[in-house]
């Protein structure tokens, strides 16, 4: 049995303009770019739309998440069941939601997983605040690529 992930991020933006950022390309792949990686996503939002994300060190080894998406609810809440393939050739399944809670002019946006492999854990937690930070960046700075600092 695994237990949730949960990283919440206060983010200077209202939730309707956080919420459409991570769901347009542009806040996708900045949400997946670690620095110096290879991005690609595609997204089909709709109730059992996929969202398709390719990201990694080069496009020769990058990981994907396929996200199906069961529940869509703008701007509060997204919902969707994702398959992750690694470069090594292994998948596995989880749930992903997304939280968009109004906090006066800001959005608290919390992110959610639910069955991780417990080996991949500390792995996701720790990637899930700088995914986050960079997503914020984006929207506060639309059109220039989000970069660690």
């Amino acid at each position: 049995m695994s237990e949730d992930i949960r990283v919440a991020r206060m983010i200077d933006a209202a939730r309707e303009v956080v919420f459409d950022a991570l769901t347009e390309q542009g806040g996708q792949e900045a949400f997946y770019s670690e620095p110096g990686w290879d991005v690609e996503s595609t997204c089909d939002l709709r109730v059992g739309g996929l969202w398709t994300v390719m990201f990694g060190p080069s496009r020769e080894e990058r990981y994907r998440h396929d996200h199906v998406f069961r529940v869509i609810d703008r701007p509060s809440r997204l919902v969707a069941d994702t398959t992750e393939s690694r470069p090594d050739g292994s998948s596995f399944e989880f749930e992903v939601e997304f939280l968009f809670e109004a906090r006066d002019a800001k959005t608290l946006m919390t992110m959610i997983q639910r069955g991780v492999p417990t080996e991949l854990r500390d792995e996701h937690r720790d990637g899930v605040p700088p995914a986050l930070r960079r997503l914020e960046r984006a929207i506060e700075k639309p059109g220039t690529p989000a970069k660690e600092e």
